[in-house]
């Protein structure tokens, strides 16, 4: 599909590093701790938790074509079954 996958995340290289072999993953994550491209995306915003609100990241997916722009994001996006999302929209684009 010739498609590339990165991660990104605020947490530290060696959690990450732990992370992705735990769950065997074959793409990079980006760590992130001051933010930068984690606002840039707009994935850090103002959540609520048993009634506290605080600045939290909301798990996200960007879609950016091969010409740089975006082509779709995926807000509040879920843990499980999400890839297969992702990756109908990957099969749709290159159909």
């Amino acid at each position: 599909m010739n498609t590339v996958i990165l991660a990104c995340s605020a947490d530290p290289p060696a959690a990450l590093r732990k992370f992705r072999e735990k769950l065997k993953l074959n793409f990079p994550l980006l760590s992130d701790p001051d933010f930068r491209v984690i606002e840039a995306y707009g994935a850090r915003r103002m959540k609520s938790f048993l009634g506290k609100s605080f600045l939290g990241i909301v798990r996200s997916s960007v879609l950016i074509g091969p010409d740089g722009r975006i082509e779709h994001v995926w807000e509040k996006a879920p843990a499980k079954g999400h890839a297969s999302q992702v990756f109908e929209r990957l099969r749709q684009r290159n159909s």
